[in-house]
Formats: C-alpha cells, sequence, structure tokens
C-alpha cells in the first residue's frame, strides 16, 4: 500500500483520490480552505444556501460513469431533476428565447424564429452528437503525453469529420442565419475561454449536452455532488485534512519524497496536484523540477474570470428561471473586452441563476436566491470600488426584464471576484475558468498531466487536460490517478523481483 497526497479538493482532486483509494492505497487529501469542494463550494447565510461556483449541470452521463466505477449511481448520492425550460436568453424586454426539454418543443422554437431552421437543428444536433461521442470516448480520456495517442486510424478520422480546424462561429453560421439562433447555438462554448471564432467547431458537441441531454439540477445544490464524493472518498478510506495547505513539495532522488504543511513534513510516495498548476510550480517545488517558467504561464490563453454576486431577496420574482442569460448588450464588443483587448467591459453580458425556483431549500419561504456572474478578464486591477460600479446597472436591467423591484428588497449581499479567486484558490490571474480551449492549447499542447522531472507528480484539474468545466474536472482526475497508479504499481513490481 503506498501513500498518495492529494493536493486541492475540488471535483479533479476527489476524482483522483477515489481513484487511487480503490486500487488500495492510503490516501490523503490537503486542503487549504476549511471546507471541501474547491470552487464547488457553497456556503449559507440569512436563511439562503448558496453554491459559491459550478451552476449548470451538463454531461449526465459523465457523472454517472464516474460513480458507476464504483458500484454506485448518481441517484445514490442526490437526486436530479431536468430543467424545463433547461435555460432562457434574454435579448430584450419582448424578445426571449428559451430552451424547452423536449426537442419537438425546441424545433418549434427555432422554426419561430428562423424558416427551415428546425431542420438544420436537425443536422446540426445529429454531427453534434457524433462530435460528442468521438470526444468522449476517443479523446478526453488520453494523458495526451504524445499526438501518437491520437494516431488510431478511427480516432483520427473522427478529429477531422469532427471539424477540429473549423471555428464555432464559422460552423454555427452555415447552418443558422438569425443572429438569436447563432447566439445559442455559440453559448455553450462561451466559457471555454475564447471568442467562438477562436475555438475549434469540434466543441459544438456542447451542443448536444445542452439541447438533447437535458439541463439538470442536483436537488439541494451543485455541492450536493462534492458532498457525494467526499462521502464516496471516505467509504474507500480517504482521509481529509481541512485548513492544511501544503507549503512545499520535497524531491529526492527524481521523485517526491513528503509534502510539507504548517505542521510538519509527511512522507508520500506520490502526489497529484489537483491546486492550480501554475502555483504548485512557482511556489511549491524548486526550479529545477518545474515543468514550465512563469513566462510560459504569462504569454497563456485563460478562460475569463467573473464577477459575482450573491443575493437574497425577500419577495419571490416574476419572469425568471433557474437558468437566464442576459444577452440584451453587444455581445461582440464584451467578448472583446475579455479576450481582446482585456478591459473590464463597458456594458456587460451577464447571466443570473435563480435556484429557488426549483427548490425550496435554498432560500426562506416567499425568497428568491440569486447568483449573478458577469464573465471578465483575467489580471485585472479588482477594486471593492470597480465590483460595486456594475450592480446598480445590472440589477436595473434584471429589474425591467422581470417587470419586479429587486433592489429595495435585497436582504442578503455578497460580491466575489478576482482578487478572491486568487486568495482562495491561488488562481493564476485571478482565473476562475481555466486555460481557454484554443486550438493551440488543446490536448498535447496544453500544459502536461505529468511532471517531466519528478516521476511521481501529477497534475490535475481545469489547467491541464482536458480542461475547464466540472465533467472534464472528474474526467481530469480519473486520468491523473491511473497515470500515478501505473508508476506505482511499475515500482511495486519492480521492489517484488529485487
Amino acid at each position: 500500500m503506498a501513500k498518495v497526497s492529494i493536493i486541492g479538493s475540488g471535483f479533479s482532486g476527489l476524482a483522483a483520490a477515489c481513484f487511487a483509494a480503490k486500487d488500495g492505497h492510503d490516501v490523503s487529501v490537503f486542503e487549504k480552505n476549511s471546507t471541501i469542494g474547491g470552487r464547488a463550494r457553497s456556503f449559507s447565510e440569512a436563511g439562503f444556501t448558496f453554491d459559491m461556483g459550478p451552476s449548470w449541470y451538463w454531461m449526465p452521463d459523465v457523472f454517472e460513469s464516474f460513480f458507476n466505477a464504483f458500484g454506485k449511481s448518481a441517484t445514490d448520492f442526490y437526486h436530479l431533476q431536468q430543467l424545463d425550460p433547461g435555460f432562457q436568453i434574454v435579448f430584450g424586454k419582448q424578445d426571449i428565447l428559451p430552451v424547452p426539454a423536449k426537442l419537438e418543443d425546441l424545433y418549434k422554437v427555432f422554426e419561430s424564429c428562423e424558416s427551415g431552421s428546425s431542420q438544420a437543428l436537425q443536422k446540426f444536433l445529429k454531427e453534434a452528437e457524433f462530435k460528442y461521442r468521438v470526444g468522449m470516448q476517443d479523446l478526453v480520456y488520453k494523458p495526451a503525453f504524445s499526438w501518437l495517442e491520437y494516431a488510431n486510424l478511427d480516432v483520427a478520422r473522427g478529429m477531422l469529420q469532427s471539424n477540429l480546424f473549423s471555428s464555432v462561429s464559422s460552423y454555427v453560421r452555415k447552418y443558422f442565419k438569425d443572429p438569436r439562433l447563432q447566439a445559442l447555438m455559440e453559448f455553450p462554448v462561451l466559457f471555454l475561454g475564447a471568442m467562438a471564432n477562436k475555438i475549434p467547431a469540434l466543441y459544438t458537441m456542447m451542443n448536444y449536452s445542452a439541447l438533447v441531454q437535458g439541463t439538470w439540477y442536483p436537488e439541494g445544490g451543485m455541492f450536493k455532488i462534492i458532498d457525494g464524493m467526499e462521502n464516496l472518498a471516505k467509504s474507500l478510506g480517504v482521509q481529509f485534512y481541512p485548513n492544511t495547505p501544503i507549503t512545499n513539495i520535497e524531491v529526492e532522488g527524481g521523485a517526491v519524497s513528503a509534502v510539507h504543511t504548517a505542521t510538519g513534513r509527511i512522507p508520500t510516495d506520490g502526489v497529484i496536484a489537483s491546486a492550480d498548476y501554475n502555483h504548485v510550480e512557482q511556489n511549491l517545488l524548486e526550479p529545477a523540477y518545474r515543468n514550465y517558467s512563469s513566462e510560459y504561464w504569462d504569454k497563456k490563453t485563460f478562460a475569463p474570470s467573473c464577477l459575482i454576486y450573491y443575493l437574497g431577496v425577500d419577495k419571490r420574482i416574476d419572469n425568471l428561471l433557474h437558468h437566464n442569460l442576459f444577452f440584451d448588450a453587444d455581445f461582440v464588443r464584451h467578448a472583446e473586452s475579455i479576450y481582446k483587448t482585456p478591459e473590464w467591459p463597458g456594458e456587460p453580458l451577464f447571466y443570473v441563476c435563480c435556484p429557488s425556483k426549483t427548490d425550496t431549500t435554498v432560500a426562506p419561504a416567499g425568497m428568491e436566491n440569486l447568483f449573478i456572474l458577469v464573465p471578465i478578464a483575467t489580471g485585472l486591477e479588482d477594486t471593492e470600488v470597480k465590483r460595486e460600479s456594475y450592480f446598480a446597472s445590472i440589477i436595473n436591467r434584471i429589474e425591467a426584464h422581470t417587470g419586479s423591484s429587486i433592489a429595495s428588497n435585497i436582504i442578503y449581499k455578497k460580491n466575489y471576484c478576482l482578487d478572491n479567486f486568487v486568495s482562495d484558490y491561488h488562481a493564476f490571474g485571478g482565473n476562475a475558468y481555466g486555460l481557454a480551449n484554443t486550438l493551440n492549447q488543446t490536448a498535447v499542447l496544453k500544459p502536461s498531466l505529468r511532471n517531466k522531472k519528478v516521476k511521481n507528480l501529477f497534475y490535475t484539474g481545469q489547467l491541464t487536460v482536458p480542461g475547464p468545466g466540472v465533467p472534464p474536472a472528474l474526467i481530469s482526475g480519473q486520468v491523473a490517478a491511473k497515470e500515478l497508479l501505473k508508476y506505482l504499481n511499475k515500482r511495486e513490481s519492480h521492489e517484488t523481483l529485487v
């Protein structure tokens, strides 16, 4: 039995811990914060319970596959409810595009916007399903150490047929002319880290999950997934150490020999770092053992960070769904402020999550729980004045849409932005979603899952393969654990022979 240390308890860290423990190893998870979950933590105040980060439950098959690996099902840990409509996009007060759960109803919505678009959507989704199958079965579970991993003829053919070298923007415009439909079909890649004309069309596979598999909600909030994974890990023997940041990774003879905390040295046979990749390399490792320099990270293209408001409102609010996208401003101008000329946006687009529309446990009776997110660039100057400068205009736009006063009914308010991501997660540049999934940051071109100089140190999470998002994080943890287990099993076989 080897001693395995996991740094960080987000989705990828918890997934890695479960797979390492399943293999029979002594697994310890070290978390710098007081609660488990990384960006998917939750908190409660004034009778409201807020998910701090992820709020979309897409790709349900990935969650199910994870729990199935341990003889379990997602429903053993939380109850899922499909949302119908899954979400709505607000283009203006009288211009709202709902996204119903049933495809037959979705075809009608498309036809109401553009004649003939329902047939185009059927073809689009058929191709998206193919991309999803190729992506989820053949691509994302690879460690991406070498392009030879993708040399299989079927995989190569699948990648080419998945329009890897076309952009999402150009691909969508082949099918749809109405700007609202174009916005809807580009939305699922919004947080992949670049404008739609820079993201490979392979990622339109996300539309298959969003529109065919549907949008779901785990009752009690996204933290229920974390809670379920933690309980699974504990049942496998994993030990958790909150409030225990790792301060140093000790390397001897080309391998990690111990991790250090404020209270002392902890011997280990292998490490999986689910914490921020840049932080682990630049602050926990000696320069000789780092994969990348600080200059390397400065040149990377990052997905957005965000400005978040958590609000408790002492009334019910009409005309909001669980998920609401406010695209009632200039999309291109906002995107350019994130990706092209990084700056605070003028009139931003934003997202409103109102889970109390679905879940009575997240707010007191007769009240609403609001989570408002504004995508912004990383590395900006973050001040309280700047955060508050957006609040009034955003609330005004929500009030205009809902026809209801909100500002005077807010009884709880908290904001969260770049500096919080840095202090809570050591997030490079205050990033919220990891690296952008651009073509030159895909697969082998992402920061490596393994440390090339330390044979028992591996990385997992949104800054390595397969990329940003909750389902990719689950997969990343599994892949990192598999690679560490290969090393440990090989070492054990060698020691047995000796």
